[in-house]
């Protein structure tokens, strides 16, 4: 749990509700996790940013203790998952909001800004790639740093079947390799995830599909984010051959990119820092 936090459970759609963490006081900020985690990873920044604002974390519909659909139709499509966002806000007063998201949770952040651009006041995205964008730039054997794109993409049944079968190993995997996470956080997230099997597949296999139809179609259409954006990121296209901040400008308008050396879980590795990123975008 975040420390000082209250903690409810909020219907966001039908059979969905989020398990979210609320506190502080004044404009709201919501903030999103990423893979292979929950809402605690903000546990250092959601304190700070709760000394001026109403800061609120939920576990992303199919992680974590919030609800976790079946797959049928569009369940974990970001546009789907984007919607709980707005819905959450909504439920709790906030029409307008600012958003924070890392990895899978930016990727909710981004199609939220595209899709709610009214509700979203300024937008940050941690440590990703816009999913059109991030299958783009995967190429030959430099893609095989991101095998688990490829494998949670194959259709239902086989990934589950062998990610469930050493799942300890495979989320475990990623939680090493991104981290060091504390000792006690990795047992945190490694319970989550054993539990969430399904539900984390179904939401990379939508990112394989239909979430790259959505992207293609507002880039076909021009369509781009109005609100500020700041983008922190480690420096992945030097290593994988691509200009991330040209990639985030063919989708930003007001635009803040930052290559960083946090590593990935940088809210837990690096949170005053991204605490001050997020500040200073506030004030954008």
């Amino acid at each position: 749990m975040i420390t000082g936090f209250d903690y409810q459970r909020i219907a966001v759609a039908d059979g969905v509700a989020l398990h979210t963490a609320i506190g502080g006081a004044g404009s709201p900020i919501v903030l999103l996790h990423g893979f292979p985690q929950t809402h605690v990873m903000w546990r250092h920044v959601a304190p700070a940013l709760a000394a001026e604002h109403t800061v609120i974390c939920p576990d992303l519909r199919g992680y974590g203790a919030s609800d976790k659909p079946g797959e049928e139709g569009d369940a974990y499509a970001k546009r789907a998952m984007a919607a709980d966002v707005v819905a959450l806000a909504r439920a709790l007063g906030h029409e307008r909001f600012a958003l924070v998201g890392h990895d899978r949770g930016a990727l909710v952040a981004f199609r939220a800004g595209l899709d709610h651009p009214d509700a979203i006041t300024h937008l940050a995205c941690l440590d990703v790639l816009p999913t059109l964008d991030m299958w783009d730039v995967l190429h030959g054997a430099r893609a095989a740093v991101a095998f688990h794109l490829y494998l949670m993409a194959q259709p239902p049944g086989l990934p589950e079947q062998l990610i469930a079968g050493s799942a300890d190993a495979f989320f475990g995997h990623f939680l090493d390799a991104w981290g060091p996470v504390e000792p006690d956080m990795r047992g945190v997230y490694l319970d989550a995830c054993r539990a969430a099997v399904p539900s984390i597949v179904a939401d990379y296999r939508a990112s394989a599909g239909v979430d790259v139809e959505h992207d293609q179609a507002d880039r076909d259409a021009g369509r781009r984010l109005r609100m500020p954006v700041t983008v922190l990121q480690q420096d992945w296209g030097a290593a994988l051959g691509y200009d991330a901040a040209a990639v985030w400008q063919r989708w930003a308008t007001d635009l803040e990119h930052r290559t960083v050396g946090y590593g990935h879980f940088m809210a837990e590795a690096a949170p005053a820092e991204v605490t001050h990123a997020l500040r200073e975008l506030l004030t954008r």
